[in-house]
């Protein structure tokens, strides 16, 4: 089993919002590979499937963004999973401009408290992400009113075409080709606005 989260918060109102990218992200590989997201387990709504060979859990934590650790702690700890080898998460990412993808295996929370939630609930730094870029807040604005603010219809069109770039790349990390999918996703060129 490999698990894929992708990071937001449950509540109607977060939908569509900066914060709530990794749930589209996840919705978005739901929709290709046929796989419903409706089970309620593991404190996320979860839905099992195959992609491109590999069996995957598509996990949406419904702790709200800063504990999502307990969700997936909960996922890997029921499965007996190692994050580094067996998981994907897909989130926000405010130092990168709207639309840029960027994948590691590694890495610190960088400020991001959904991914410092999973850090300390299950001990590593290690396991793969996709970062998403939203596009960094303004001068005058609050952090917590920009993540959970709207994108522009401009930011948004550019945003949806790398939730869409981000099925294969996801696809390639569950396949066990997380090499390939930097190659293939970090370095693309991004579209222009």
């Amino acid at each position: 089993m490999f698990i894929i989260a992708g990071l937001g918060n449950p509540d109607k109102d977060y939908d569509m919002t900066r914060h709530n990218i990794g749930f589209d992200a996840i919705d978005a590989l739901a929709l290709h590979y046929g796989i419903e997201i409706k089970e309620k387990k593991f404190r996320g709504l979860v839905g099992t499937g195959m992609i491109d060979g590999a069996r995957a859990l598509l996990v949406k934590p419904q702790t709200y963004m800063n504990n999502s650790g307990e969700c997936l702690a909960e996922v890997m700890n029921f499965y007996k999973l190692n994050p580094a080898e067996d998981m994907l998460v897909i989130y926000d990412d405010v130092s990168m401009e709207v639309g840029k993808l960027r994948i590691r295996t590694r890495g610190s929370a960088g400020g991001h408290n959904g991914v410092k939630s999973i850090i300390s609930h299950l001990g590593t730094e290690e396991f793969a992400r996709i970062k998403i870029g939203v596009g960094s807040k303004p001068e005058n604005r609050d952090m917590v009113v920009h993540v959970l603010g709207h994108f522009s219809e401009e930011d948004r069109r550019i945003v949806d075409e790398a939730v869409e770039k981000s099925v294969p790349a996801a696809a390639l990390i569950a396949n066990k080709e997380v090499r390939r999918a930097m190659n293939e996703f970090n370095t693309k060129k991004q579209v222009q606005k």
